[in-house]
């Protein structure tokens, strides 16, 4: 009888996921177009484009990437492996849950105290980047720390007794049994980077530069999804609706890309050992 119920769960979860996913993308998917992926976005005539804002997130999403993942590792590596085990390390510990679960409209507002007003830097990609990989840092932490709790105890010793030094025992032994959970919760802060409209609104503005490749740190820094909230809230070109319809269909497709990016290396990896 139980088996039937998590079956039926499951099943009914998938459906409207499903039904979900055809909701916002059977419009948008079909009128997507080179032109509107790489075309600059117009504030009057219909027919602009998403390439600015769609490029910001990409550079964006690597920024707080390339700052985050080295740090949250550390700290997670840190925290299972050579922390002590005190009241100190205890209250970090539920300091980091608690930044976990903080909104993200928070970190924009801590961006805007340090980058801002700090350092008279505006609203730039940089203040952006930042403030993203602030967001990330807590989840990406704890998502290492568990992963590497969780390897069975004897790999680690039996790594030992063969001569491994500690820290050669946590790069060749621990990291890649646990790479599973490490890239699932990369994966997690990848999509919610990538999606995520609060913070790149206070830090990075809602406006681009203007140019389609721009790398220049200190430019304006518009996100898809701070287009998109754009468009649907303050815009007055014409096919507003639609520019909305097709820059959801793209935000939903990029995430998922990120996830099977990240994802199908470990089921080949996986795969492979069962061989």
């Amino acid at each position: 009888m139980f088996d039937i119920f998590v079956w039926a769960a499951g099943i009914c979860i998938i459906l409207f996921i499903l039904g979900l996913l055809f909701m916002l993308l059977r419009k948008g998917l079909p009128m997507l177009t080179w032109d509107f992926l790489t075309g600059l976005p117009s504030e009057i005539e219909e027919g602009g484009g998403i390439g600015p804002a769609l490029f910001n997130s990409f550079y964006i999403l690597f920024l707080s990437l390339a700052i985050s993942i080295p740090l949250g590792m550390a700290a997670g590596i840190y925290l299972a492996e050579f922390a002590p085990d005190n009241r100190f390390i205890g209250f970090i510990r539920i300091c980091v849950e608690g930044l976990s679960s903080v909104p993200s409209i928070i970190f924009g507002l801590f961006g805007i105290s340090l980058f801002v007003d700090m350092f008279h830097l505006d609203l730039t990609i940089l203040g952006g980047a930042v403030s993203l990989a602030f967001l990330n840092l807590p989840m990406l932490t704890r998502v290492t720390e568990e992963s590497l709790r969780a390897v069975p105890p004897e790999l680690k010793n039996a790594s030992l007794a063969l001569g491994s030094t500690h820290l050669q025992t946590i790069v060749r032994t621990l990291i890649p049994v646990a790479s599973s959970g490490i890239v699932t919760g990369i994966c997690l802060t990848a999509g919610r980077a990538f999606g995520e409209s609060a913070v790149i609104i206070l830090t990075a503005g809602v406006t681009t530069s203007g140019s389609l490749w721009d790398f220049n740190l200190l430019s304006p820094g518009e996100t898809l999804a701070v287009h998109l909230w754009y468009v649907q809230s303050e815009a007055i070109v014409p096919d507003a609706g639609d520019i909305a319809q097709k820059a959801t269909a793209v935000l939903i497709a990029v995430v998922l890309l990120i996830n099977l990016t990240f994802r199908v290396p470990l089921w080949i990896r996986a795969r492979n050992m069962k061989r």
